[in-house]
């Protein structure tokens, strides 16, 4: 699927070496079993009690109903907050996780253009509408996780960390249920708005020049606690655009709080384990269904 894009000089210096790392031909885009609208009359919040317009719906792929073992992931694709690269970590990872029995529910979640309340809240509404479908799409209500690459990997870290129980009193069924993931998957995930962040992200985010309180909101390693979801996160070493600090501060801060974690470090493959594809590739994958299946949420048949 084609998609154009405005990038600004200062942007593409950011974001290049993220867009060289996926650069191979794009796989063909699978028919979703389901589309579904992300708000209500195409309203979208956007922060601050104000709205926008968007028309922006969750693609929804789901294992043939003999090999669904009830676990579901809300995907949010990478591509440094100026687009998704669906083509590369998107429609190839729902079809592989179909095979293996898992439901997959890709976000496009909202670029921020420095507001940044916009991923979180469609990432916190994609995961209450997983919820409110989980009878219909045959899956466990309590096992839907959350998986993000690169950028991505901010959007859903900032789900594992910032999530509320619901809204009882709102008009709205689905904002009265839980958006918190039961677990997370962190792929070269940017993680933290400080020392070790992915500029570009950072930039469209919140800045460059952020307050300090906004940069600790948004440091997800700093909002961990002992009610955070247990992760699995893969990071190669020699990842320079995001570096690997952002996943080894984030497990550093899981472990501070007994959180099941665990952290594929592989020794080479930089950003994006050369070009999502390969043995890199699949070994993340692999690793990955492995400690899923250790945290009993699917079966070791599916791992």
């Amino acid at each position: 699927m084609n998609r154009r894009v405005l990038i600004t000089s200062t942007t593409l210096f950011a974001v290049l070496p993220e867009l060289l790392a996926q650069s191979a031909a794009p796989v063909a885009e699978p028919i979703a079993t389901h589309r579904v609208p992300l708000w209500p009359a195409n309203q979208a919040p956007i922060g601050d009690g104000k709205f926008e317009d968007s028309k922006l719906a969750l693609e929804v792929f789901l294992p043939p109903a003999d090999k669904a073992n009830g676990a579901a992931i809300v995907l949010c694709p990478g591509g440094g907050c100026i687009r998704h690269v669906t083509d590369r970590e998107g429609y190839p990872i729902a079809q592989w996780l179909n095979v293996h029995g898992i439901a997959c529910v890709i976000l496009e979640y909202r670029l921020p253009e420095l507001r940044h309340q916009v991923p979180l809240l469609d990432a916190q509404r994609a995961i209450r509408l997983t919820r409110a479908n989980a009878a219909s799409w045959k899956i466990n209500p309590q096992r839907i996780g959350i998986l993000g690459f690169s950028a991505g990997g901010h959007v859903a870290s900032t789900a594992l960390t910032h999530f509320t129980a619901g809204d009882s009193a709102s008009t709205d069924p689905i904002e009265r249920l839980s958006c918190r993931p039961n677990f997370g998957w962190l792929v070269y995930p940017a993680v933290t708005m400080g020392e070790f962040t992915h500029t570009g992200s950072k930039e469209k985010l919140i800045g460059s020049n952020a307050a300090p309180d906004l940069v600790r909101l948004y440091s997800n390693e700093t909002q961990v606690t002992a009610d955070t979801p247990p992760s699995f996160l893969a990071h190669a070493i020699d990842d320079k655009p995001v570096p690997p600090e952002n996943s080894r501060q984030f497990v550093a801060a899981m472990k501070q709080h007994n959180v099941p974690v665990e952290l594929l470090e592989l020794p080479t493959g930089g950003h994006g384990f050369n070009g999502c594809k390969g043995p890199l590739w699949e070994q993340w994958k692999a690793a990955a269904l492995k400690w899923l299946a250790a945290q009993k949420l699917i079966p070791p048949s599916d791992s």
